[in-house]
């Protein structure tokens, strides 16, 4: 049984910084691609695309949203994904999951095979 568990998440002024993280156990972590995905407030439904790594560590993509202020990267001897978070504005309020699928990344949240439960990430203005 694989498991993701996120931490990391809280309340943070706007500009400030975050570092998620995602310990994944229960399954080949180096066979994974890990990706990044996250829920506002009153888009529940809606699995926005953050950021992904594939199983090597060299390839990575951000959303829109995120370019040039997240960085996800990815330790496989401690099995755990992170995302790190810089100048956050409020807007970034949302609940942040990580999810797992085998080898290469993909940006829609139906090609992934394994969910953690999230951590609610706050940014006040």
């Amino acid at each position: 049984q694989v498991h993701l568990g996120e931490s990391g998440g809280g309340l943070v002024q706007r500009g400030g910084s975050l570092k998620l993280s995602c310990v994944v156990s229960g399954g080949a972590f180096a066979d994974y691609a890990m990706a990044w995905f996250r829920q506002a407030p009153g888009k529940e439904r809606e699995r926005e695309f953050v950021a992904s790594i594939n199983f090597s560590g060299n390839g990575k993509h951000y959303g829109d949203a995120v370019k040039g202020r997240f960085t996800i990267s990815r330790h496989d001897v401690l099995t755990t994904v992170y995302l790190h978070m810089d100048r956050l504005p409020p807007e970034d309020t949302a609940r942040y999951s990580c999810a797992s699928r085998s080898y290469s990344v993909d940006p829609t949240p139906d090609a992934y095979d394994y969910w953690g439960q999230g951590t609610q990430v706050t940014v006040s203005s």
